[in-house]
């Protein structure tokens, strides 16, 4: 995959740092895998979600450090490109005010 805003998660890895080897090991898997589906995606990292946003589109939601924090991202298979949107603590997430934004 393509992998677009690599210093978006760089940044969020320095400001969370308990979240830093995850989203370091999570770059490398992405720019090597050729995920082509959900399913895909869930043979490297099981609990990760698709969940339809506000916009109406859908993005992946990623487990990070069990369930600290989430790390949303738009996949677009077609073509091979990751985008990451948002780094969050679990707590931010529940409030579900981040499906507004995306």
């Amino acid at each position: 995959m393509r992998l677009v805003s690599k210093t978006f998660i760089r940044k969020r890895a320095e400001e969370y740092p308990k979240a830093a080897k995850y989203l370091e090991q999570w770059i490398h898997t992405a720019e090597e895998a050729e995920w082509r589906s959900l399913v895909d995606v869930r043979r490297h990292y099981p609990t990760t979600d698709s969940v339809r946003v506000n916009s109406g589109r859908n993005v992946l939601v990623f487990n990070v450090c069990g369930n600290d924090y989430r790390f949303i991202c738009a996949a677009h298979f077609n073509t091979q490109v990751i985008f990451a949107l948002c780094f969050m603590t679990h707590a931010e997430y529940s409030k579900n005010s981040w499906k507004n934004e995306l």
